[in-house]
Formats: C-alpha cells, structure tokens, sequence
C-alpha cells in the first residue's frame, strides 16, 4: 500500500498489484522507463519535486530536477509543457493523479492498476504517437535537431524521441 502526501494530494493510497515495470497492457509499450525520462530530462525539471518519496528513490538519482522551471533541464533545451491549468481547464486530468499523465505511468510503471483510468491514460498514449509520425515524415533518420519541440514532447509521453 502506498500512502500519499504532498502539495497537491493528501490522504490518497492505492494497492500495487501488478509487479514493477511489467504486466502492462499489450496496448502499452512505452519507450522509456519513468527514470530514464527523468535522468534524460522532462517538465523542465519541475515535476514530482515535492511526492518524491511515493516513487523509488533510485528513479531520482540521475534525474535532472529544478526548484524552478529551467527549460536548460529539458534534454532538446527547449520549452515544451503547458502550466497544469491549461490541462485542467482542457480536462486532460484523470481520476486519482492530479499532476496528469506523467504521474499516472509512473504509478502504472509501479504497478497500480485502475482498469477505467489506465484504459484513458492508454488510448491518450497511443494518440500520441501521431507526433512520431511528423518526425518520420518530415525529418531526416538521425537528425535529433529536426523538430526539438516535437522530439522533446514525444520524451515526455515516453516514445523514443531520437527517431
């Protein structure tokens, strides 16, 4: 049983029943592990700062994290997120992770599984893969600095962003 407690969710916990990093959807195959992202660097540095102790301590040892948002923390150096109101205000914020996506792969990665939720998180996953699909069109194989912003956006939902 995990227990959270942080800035933006108290009193919340949830059951781990599936093993870390593995029993995923078939539908599900995400590029990256929640560490790798964060040691690649995501969100500018600015994301689960304070709720680190939900998560595995060793997912932080290489991760780049800020206080601030620093667009320097980003691995293609470039702002590529949107403040957490515009995805409330979008409602792309599902069920019990009120820090969006990222926050629920990271639980999905650790093994929580909400049936209705994981099924939303998934199919907005595979809808992102459009994105690769620009990259694959529009850019040379290789050339990581074709479409920065695209390639940092496709890191952040776990694709392989060095297509």
């Amino acid at each position: 049983m995990i227990l959270v407690s942080d800035r933006m969710q108290q009193g919340y916990s949830y059951r781990l029943t599936a093993k870390m990093g593995a029993e995923f959807d078939e539908a599900f195959t995400p590029f990256h592990t929640p560490a790798e992202m964060l040691a690649l660097g995501v969100f500018e540095g600015k994301y689960l700062n304070d709720c680190r102790d939900e998560f595995p301590a060793a997912w932080f040892d290489e991760a780049k994290l800020s206080e601030t948002a620093d667009v320097a923390k980003n691995y293609f150096g470039i702002k590529s997120r949107q403040p957490l109101r515009h995805w409330q205000d979008k409602g792309w914020i599902y069920g019990p992770d009120p820090r969006g996506w990222f926050q629920w792969y990271c639980r999905y990665y650790m093994g929580r599984r909400l049936t209705d939720i994981d099924q939303i998180q998934i199919k907005r996953w595979r809808g992102f893969a459009r994105h690769a699909g620009q990259i694959r069109a529009n850019c040379y194989p290789g050339d990581v600095f074709c479409r920065p912003r695209q390639r940092q956006a496709l890191l952040q939902w776990a694709y392989d962003p060095f297509i």
